[in-house]
């Protein structure tokens, strides 16, 4: 068990426009949101809330065991909120309703729904053991390796100054790279309240690609029921 107090918190705004109602929409017949927080609520964190807007989403998160305290104001719920101001937002708010201090937080977005509580569990694992700044997930990029892209001048196909050493080398011998997948993002507190996420060190949770799906479009949320519905997660 971990020592740590640590506040997870679910952002999930309502209004959502490429994908209507998308974080509350049933995937495998559960909304979106509760695979984050069941998950969630079966790991070693602390306390786990949900930051929204949404009349309706508040509903859904407190019927799967979320806690709501508070509705987020409008000016952190619009289309070009960013979600770091979310998440200090949620901390202080917290923070007032317990009179306390978290020693980190973890945010948990509803639109990477395969993450696991173990998932969950190993990030504050290696905050702890390592002592960084902070804990972001992250998934081998495979074969769309930045070695293999080409800038494009008049129609050209251009090499960039980081490409691989020779023609259609293989990805086996490209030195492995990863991208956030945007499942968890853990942060000690004060660096949090100084406007990042990363800190200075930032150390690395690798998740499989099954586990790394972000939905962001219908085909992204069509290719999730397609992995659940075939027990591939």
């Amino acid at each position: 068990m971990t020592k740590l107090r640590v506040l997870g918190i679910i952002p999930a705004r309502g209004g959502s426009k490429g994908i209507p109602s998308k974080n509350i929409k049933a995937l495998d017949g559960l909304p979106l949101i509760a695979y984050t927080i069941q998950s969630a609520l079966a790991s070693d964190l602390k306390e786990v809330i949900v930051s929204t807007d949404s009349i309706e989403i508040a509903e859904v998160a407190k019927r799967f065991g979320a806690k709501v305290p508070f509705f987020r104001p409008a000016d952190l719920a619009s289309d070009i909120a960013s979600s770091m101001p979310v998440a200090i937002h949620g901390l202080q708010e917290m923070e007032k309703i317990n009179d306390c201090k978290y020693d980190a937080v973890m945010l948990l977005q509803p639109t990477t729904p395969f993450r696991k509580s173990e998932d969950i569990n190993s990030a504050i694992e290696i905050l702890e053991s390592r002592n960084s700044d902070s804990v972001i997930s992250v998934v081998e990029v495979g074969g769309t390796h930045p070695a293999r892209m080409k800038y494009m001048k008049e129609g050209l196909l251009i090499d960039p100054p980081f490409c691989e050493q020779k023609e259609n080398q293989n990805r086996q011998e490209l030195e492995p790279m990863y991208i956030r997948n945007g499942a968890i993002y853990l942060t000690k507190r004060e660096i949090l309240l100084k406007g990042t996420y990363k800190g200075e060190t930032c150390a690395a949770l690798v998740m499989p690609s099954t586990r790394s799906v972000n939905i962001d479009t219908i085909f992204d949320f069509e290719y999730a029921e397609w992995l659940k519905s075939s027990n591939k997660v």
